[in-house]
């Protein structure tokens, strides 16, 4: 009997126009990165996740959103963690040409968790 594979949970924060392009992928990936956009910046911890969409989206576009998902742990240890500031400011670094390999390991859907105007 096969269990459900180990995963990780990751969380990433975003505006309307990036969660209208996950929703048109049926919640189950991420979207290509634009060509100035040259990685994919996935959170460790949701206090972190809040905080940029509160602080970024929310000034940018009006409303930001909190989202969680889940990735084989097996295939995330291929990405150091990134410090990206203290020491619970952590981020995992995927280049975009990684993406769709990236979107292939995500297990289940993407979830909205948060919203914020």
């Amino acid at each position: 009997m096969t269990g459900r594979p180990a995963t990780t949970t990751l969380w990433r924060p975003t505006g309307p126009e990036e969660l209208a392009l996950v929703r048109a992928l049926d919640w189950r990936a991420w979207p290509p990165r634009l060509p100035e956009q040259p990685i994919f910046y996935p959170v460790l911890n949701e206090d972190y996740a809040i905080r940029i969409a509160r602080e970024w989206n929310v000034p940018h576009s009006g409303v930001g959103f909190v989202t969680r998902f889940e990735v084989r742990s097996g295939f995330l240890s291929r990405y150091p963690v990134r410090r990206a500031g203290g020491r619970t400011i952590l981020e995992l670094w995927v280049p975009a040409e990684e993406l769709p390999e990236f979107n292939a390991h995500i297990v289940g859907t993407v979830q909205v968790v948060h919203t914020f105007r």
